[in-house]
């Protein structure tokens, strides 16, 4: 479905819902296209905040807040989806937002999406609903092993357990403090992908180049775009990504995760409503970063390049990196980092790290997939990280 497109010139004010370090990004790109950001966060200091031209300090949901922020923006975007989908209902009133309240609330709740994704027309894994622990009763044996996760608010592996029988389920079950969860069979995984796929006000859609993914702990560790994944799963992944955000009349930059198994079957797994961590080499790999490029369907500004000249990738930096051996805060070797050929430091500007904290990342570049993966050894010698 196509929207009558408004263009606001530079000049303009776009918002932000979230004071974290996608808000921060997308402020600096924002406002390097010469817009102005105000961001809505209730925190004394936050990443956004401090780059923003105008900080409302207030809660998600304070309704004055929220007046003053559609007063002042011709767009709202959120930074997380975990905003309440009920504020961007609000904001809809007077300004134009990207994405929808109704877009949000889907992906809050896996139950709800995983329904949306299957109406879409595109596969999932096996699973099934447990909102009590009697519902463990009915679940077939199919889907043991499998993953209990928290319907709502579970991210970086946080809100989930590893099932191997029905008996640990219920145990699971239990120890998630018996929250509606969904119960999802472990598949026989052979690795991850992303696809960022942007969708203007007019339904025009563009896709980045999906990014292989690997995970520690539950977090995205790096992101590769090195000519790694098969043509056949990138093209149906990024047909895939597509599919969900028409079919969601979607508004913005949206990110789309997917397994792809080892028979080369491709399946979604989630969806985040707004620029995702494996999207953050677009930032030195493509001419129009994915944050750039929410600002420019926000504004009504046609979409930009996607594609992805030279191999990449993107490194995450955990608060862990900032202590040694012995548990003794010290500062990485930021110069040793930046003396690897190719590479680009972008940290958030956190008060304080802590094991686990998404603190900033890395990305690389190199004109071969050979050199990037030499350029990946140097930098993880540096930082004591495994090696990608």
């Amino acid at each position: 479905m196509s929207h009558p497109v408004s263009y606001h010139a530079p000049g303009a004010w776009l918002g932000i819902l979230g004071g974290g370090q996608l808000g921060r990004m997308f402020c600096q790109a924002a406002q390097a296209l010469g817009y102005h950001v105000a961001v809505l966060d209730p925190g004394e200091v936050s990443p956004a905040g401090m780059v923003a031209d105008w900080h409302i300090r207030a809660a998600y949901d304070d309704p004055t807040a929220l007046d003053q922020l559609a007063k002042r923006c011709v767009a709202v975007s959120t930074e997380f989806e975990n905003v309440p989908a009920d504020s961007l209902r609000r904001l809809a009133r007077s300004c134009v937002t990207a994405p929808s309240g109704d877009c949000v609330a889907i992906a809050q709740d896996r139950l709800d999406e995983k329904a949306f994704i299957q109406k879409a027309g595109v596969p999932v894994v096996p699973h099934r609903a447990v909102t009590q622990a009697s519902d463990l009763d009915s679940c077939p044996e199919v889907l043991f092993p499998g993953i209990l996760k928290t319907a709502r608010l579970g991210y970086d592996g946080k809100g989930q357990v590893r099932v191997a029988s029905r008996a640990a389920a219920y145990q699971a079950f239990e120890a998630l403090k018996g929250v509606p969860c969904i119960l999802e069979a472990l598949q026989p995984l052979d690795y991850e992908i992303s696809v960022m796929v942007a969708r203007d006000q007019a339904g025009q859609c563009v896709t980045y180049p999906p990014s292989r993914n690997q995970h520690r702990d539950g977090i995205l560790a790096v992101s590769l775009v090195d000519g790694s994944i098969p043509a056949a799963a990138a093209d149906q992944a990024r047909d895939f990504a597509l599919r969900i955000a028409r079919t969601l009349d979607y508004h913005g930059v949206l990110g789309v995760e997917f397994f792809v198994l080892r028979d080369g079957r491709v399946v979604a797994n989630e969806m985040a409503p707004r620029p995702h961590n494996s999207g953050h080499y677009t930032q030195d790999a493509c001419l129009v970063s994915q944050f750039e490029q929410q600002a420019r369907i926000m504004a009504g500004l046609p979409l930009g390049d996607t594609d992805a000249p030279r191999p990449a990738a993107m490194m995450n930096l955990l608060g862990d990196l900032w202590f040694d051996a012995r548990g003794v805060e010290r500062e990485p070797r930021w110069q040793d980092v930046l003396a690897v050929p190719g590479t680009r430091l972008h940290l958030y500007a956190k008060s304080g790290a802590r094991p686990g904290r998404k603190m900033g990342h890395v990305n690389v570049v190199a004109d071969s997939a050979a050199e990037l993966h030499r350029r990946i050894a140097q930098v993880s010698a540096v930082l004591g990280l495994p090696d990608a």
